[in-house]
């Protein structure tokens, strides 16, 4: 693994699963912070609302992915994941979350990652940092963003610039 890509709220989008797919470097781990696939609300009859597809794709994906149920997520419709995650990436302890809840951040966490609002935000807090990649899908800024963790730095991506919107050295 050289880098975690990290997204949340793409809600079903196909476009938005297929731009994910794009992005990410061979060797990445996806990280995805919740309401991947919408099956709560989500509108079958848009063309671009394909989460059956997209669950068929990460069934048979070779990467390693994190990934936590969102407020729009039915469970049973991709069990075996849970609402929060804690792992350890590059030295980090990092805690996963959809962030639409009162989520208690576990003792010595270093990074905690969650989605809900699509908007990004990256800021640090004491030692800790807290990161939203906000969301490629449908963002409440017109900022469409995703995040990247490598053993150097944790960063927000402006995805139709490229550029770095907000970066901290790990």
């Amino acid at each position: 693994m050289t880098r975690l890509f990290v997204t949340a709220d793409v809600h079903g989008s196909l476009n938005t699963w297929m731009t994910i797919k794009q992005l990410m470097e061979p060797q990445d781990s996806l990280v995805i912070a919740g309401d991947l696939f919408d099956t709560r609300y989500g509108n079958y009859s848009h063309t671009d609302f394909q989460p059956e597809l997209i669950k068929q794709e990460l069934q048979n994906i070779s990467k390693k992915i994190y990934y936590v149920y969102g407020n729009c997520d039915i469970p049973s419709f991709f069990p075996g994941y849970e609402p929060r995650l804690e792992f350890k990436s590059f030295k980090k302890k990092i805690f996963l979350h959809h962030g639409h809840g009162n989520e208690t951040v576990p003792d010595n966490t270093d990074i905690v990652i969650y989605g809900h609002t699509h908007l990004c935000l990256l800021k640090k807090k004491e030692n800790q940092i807290f990161m939203n990649p906000g969301t490629i899908t449908n963002p409440r800024n017109q900022l469409f963003t995703y995040g990247i963790i490598d053993k150097f730095q944790i960063k927000i991506l402006d995805l139709k610039t490229g550029n770095t919107l907000s970066a901290i050295d790990l």
